[in-house]
């Protein structure tokens, strides 16, 4: 429950703070640049600590850390390129915050209730299945968008 109020903290934070930035011209390409560097930095800490921990098998948090940080990589990738930034695709980061808090609290009112239904769906957790998701979707989003870059590029 403590990690979902963090994760939702922090995402209220990351959309508020470039807004703040450009209500006040304060907005930069440093500031933009530190903003995604951390963005994925929280991206790969809270999925590797789902990984880590006894929700999902390991190989389910590779596999969604490896498609979450390509998808994000092919959004920035449109940039240096000389192209607009690419958001589009099934997974974004907003989408999957509310998606991992979403799943968190889910789990958390299941356990308040005595009901351990959570933890055996199909051989899996909640979250196990919600780190296939954010994998399969990850890396669909990633292709989506080199598919859209390479179309772009002359």
């Amino acid at each position: 429950m403590i990690a979902a109020v963090f994760v939702l903290l922090s995402g209220i934070f990351d959309a508020l703070d470039g807004k703040v930035a450009r209500i006040s011209s304060k907005a930069s390409k440093r500031g933009d640049f530190v903003d995604h560097v951390i963005d994925r930095y929280s991206d790969a800490i809270i999925l590797a600590a789902i990984a880590m921990s006894a929700l999902c098998p390991v190989s389910f948090g590779l596999f969604a850390v490896i498609g979450v940080l390509l998808a994000s990589y092919m959004g920035t990738q449109a940039q240096a390129l000389g192209l607009s930034r690419e958001y589009r695709g099934i997974l974004g980061r907003a989408d999957r915050l509310a998606v991992l808090i979403a799943v968190s609290l889910i789990m958390y009112l299941f356990q308040l209730g005595g009901s351990d239904v959570m933890n055996d769906l199909l051989g899996y957790t909640l979250m196990g299945w919600m780190m296939i998701y954010f994998g399969l979707a990850g890396n669909i989003t990633a292709l989506q968008r080199a598919w859209l870059i390479w179309k772009s590029l002359p």
